[in-house]
């Protein structure tokens, strides 16, 4: 198969074996002369060879143009192709080094002398920058984890303050409920023993009146004259506050106003003022017994007759006196006797 088109520059055209219709044709120095200038090459891809790329493309090239030639129509034409020069280095192509290009001869040199060829090239670049991505695409992923990390551990110390946090305020608030919890058992103990001693007062006043109340009772048809007193001065004591020398009754030391009471059922038969003895009553009983309430603040009854515990008069400080008192005397046939013994022999506890 021929094609009728020139040969591409740089192709050496041997002489046909007969000079058919074309005539004879002879190789010059500006036919034969080797392309000059710059060529871009595109960037090999898949592991191909620069040159059988050039030479298919030329191929394609020369065929499709000229059409398909039949051996009848044209002699046979033997066509050699010479041997593709070395390339440049793939820095030099991309930086576009024109020094490197004057000469296609001298890139044929300078790959003789050592250099690598194309695909060993860009294997060992392909190599460097897949090393160079694995590189960064690994300190990515570390920069990425230790990011993560670092919030993660953020994340933990903002837990743990906030779980310290609720746990102080919880344990402050237990403690404050604790406070309030002993506070109130404290005061209600307070309260509980203000109560207990307030009770055990009133059960002493109580049994105190008690008493009182059960002394002033008449021992059968007898009561004591008063109550809440204190004995001050007993019969026969001597002295110059009495004008016989001696004391001639039993006083019973108590407040102005403290009621004064018929020991036993008789008939008064005095009342009224009476010198040294102030304000006094004379209680006669039916033995002929006289019973005098001298220094009296008032006197409720006067005359009649009364009962045993019934109220006459009130404690005073009438006469001669140094104080609010009762003075008892008990009398029989004029003469006094001791009120104390009379008193307790009447079953009365004085």
């Amino acid at each position: 198969m021929a094609s009728n088109l020139p040969a591409p520059e740089g192709t050496e055209i041997q002489e046909p074996p007969t000079a058919g219709a074309w005539g004879e044709w002879n190789p010059t120095e500006d036919s034969v002369r080797p392309v000059r200038g710059k060529h871009r090459v595109a960037k090999q891809r898949g592991g191909l060879a620069r040159s059988s790329t050039v030479l298919g493309v030329g191929v394609i090239a020369a065929v499709g143009a000229g059409g398909i030639a039949t051996a009848q129509d044209r002699p046979q034409v033997a066509i050699s192709l010479p041997a593709m020069p070395a390339l440049p280095d793939l820095p030099d192509l991309m930086t576009g080094d024109n020094a490197r290009q004057e000469d296609g001869g001298s890139g044929s040199a300078a790959q003789a002398n050592g250099r690598t060829g194309i695909i060993e090239q860009q294997s060992a670049q392909g190599a460097d920058a897949g090393e160079a991505l694995r590189n960064r695409i690994l300190q990515q992923a570390e920069s990425q984890q230790d990011a993560a990390e670092a919030k993660a551990r953020a994340e933990a110390e903002q837990a743990a303050q906030q779980a310290a946090a609720q746990e102080a305020k919880q344990k402050l608030e237990e403690a404050r409920k604790a406070a309030e919890e002993a506070k109130a058992q404290a005061e209600a103990k307070a309260k509980e023993e203000a109560e207990a001693k307030a009770a055990a007062e009133a059960a002493e006043a109580a049994a105190a009146k008690a008493e009182q109340e059960r002394l002033a009772k008449p021992s059968g048809s007898y009561s004591l004259p008063t109550s809440a007193y204190t004995l001050t001065s007993h019969y026969g004591d001597s002295g110059s506050m009495w004008s016989s020398g001696h004391h001639t009754g039993l006083d019973f030391a108590a407040p102005t106003g403290t009621p004064v009471k018929a020991v036993a059922a008789g008939k008064i038969t005095s009342a009224g003022w009476s010198g040294a003895y102030g304000y006094r009553i004379v209680l006669e009983l039916p033995d002929g017994t006289e019973i005098w309430y001298c220094h009296l603040s008032s006197m409720s009854v006067t005359s009649g007759t009364v009962g045993a515990g019934e109220t006459i008069g009130r404690v005073g400080a009438t006469g001669n006196v140094t104080g609010p008192h009762l003075h008892l005397e008990v009398r029989k046939g004029g003469a006094t006797q001791d009120p104390l013994a009379w008193l307790n022999s009447k079953g009365l506890n004085v």
